[in-house]
């Protein structure tokens, strides 16, 4: 199954000709589906940030309960600085 026509186009890339900070995430995400680790990593670094700051999003809904604001805040921060450093890695 080719799931490259599914995927989204990224609007940044379409209109201005200039990659975003996502760009690369839903390829990263299929190859990581299909067990291919290393050509995730390389396709998008900051995928594993990315799911990991998702799943306590995710947790923070779920468990009412108790506070994930720093938790939230911190995996945030983490997961920016993830993405500027894969971008920055990318194209310089």
């Amino acid at each position: 199954m080719d799931l490259e026509k599914y995927m989204f186009p990224c609007l940044s890339k379409t209109l201005f000709g200039i990659e975003c900070l996502g760009c690369g995430f839903q390829r990263s995400f299929v190859l990581l589906l299909q067990g291919d680790f290393s050509g995730s990593f390389k396709m998008y670094p900051a995928l594993i940030t990315t799911i990991l700051f998702l799943g306590i999003i995710a947790l923070s809904f779920i468990q009412k309960s108790k506070n994930y604001n720093n938790l939230i805040f911190i995996s945030a921060v983490l997961n920016g600085i993830f993405m500027v450093a894969s971008y920055i890695y990318k194209h310089y």
